[in-house]
């Protein structure tokens, strides 16, 4: 078990209506677990809340056998880095692809040096070396995408959420994409997707999730997503 959430409700402030109504999940390591769903369903929000960002208004999150929200210090910040979230729509610094991939361990306390030959041999791990001395200014969405996830990566995360991964890439990036997800699920990481594409939730999930409204309308393996589209036909 790595985050469990039992009976989550969340929705946001001056907002009446619940993003999320009792949802009970949990998200573990060597395995990929889609979140499927419409724009709207509740997925982003329940991403934020299993990495440890939002703090649901009911419910409990579990992170390696501790109540995540009722911790303070050192312990809720060494749980903390554990997890990593990979927004749809990323930032970067300015620099070069390299110093934005590197930069994350600059904070954790890794000497430049260090930093730096780490996060090269990240680029070259995933096959794409030609974007470390790259400007962030001057690189593609899906560029970015890419990098942004090698940001994540770099910090040896237990769980990585990728929140619509896909967005901006052609389909050589997306074959990178896949191949880096498959590379970490093999290397003990859990890696936890939220997308409205059902055709990639299919081809990767060990466990599929479909949300409607805030709710879970079916979960399973991925033929549940089979069985689902079934009933909507």
């Amino acid at each position: 078990m790595s985050v469990k959430l039992e009976e989550i409700w969340f929705r946001y402030p001056r907002n009446p209506k619940w993003i999320l109504k009792g949802i009970s999940l949990t998200f573990r390591e060597n395995e990929v677990t889609v979140v499927v769903g419409p724009n709207g369903s509740g997925k982003t929000t329940l991403l934020k809340i299993a990495s440890l960002l939002y703090k649901p208004l009911r419910g409990l999150v579990e992170a390696w056998g501790n109540d995540f929200w009722s911790l303070t210090g050192d312990a809720k910040i060494k749980l903390r880095r554990r997890v990593v979230y990979v927004h749809e729509k990323p930032i970067l610094i300015k620099g070069t692809a390299l110093h934005n991939v590197a930069y994350g361990l600059l904070l954790r306390g890794f000497s430049r040096e260090e930093s730096l030959r780490i996060a090269e041999n990240l680029f070259t791990r995933f096959g794409v070396p030609y974007l470390k001395g790259k400007p962030a200014s001057m690189l593609s969405a899906g560029e970015s995408q890419l990098v942004s996830l090698l940001r994540a990566i770099v910090l040896n995360p237990s769980l990585l959420f990728l929140d619509e991964p896909m967005a901006h890439l052609d389909l050589g990036k997306r074959r990178i994409v896949l191949s880096m997800i498959r590379d970490l699920v093999k290397n003990g990481v859990g890696v936890v997707i939220a997308t409205h594409d059902f055709s990639l939730a299919q081809s990767l999930a060990d466990k599929a999730v479909i949300l409607e409204e805030g709710a879970i309308a079916a979960e399973g393996g991925s033929e549940v997503i089979f069985e689902y589209l079934g009933q909507k036909v």
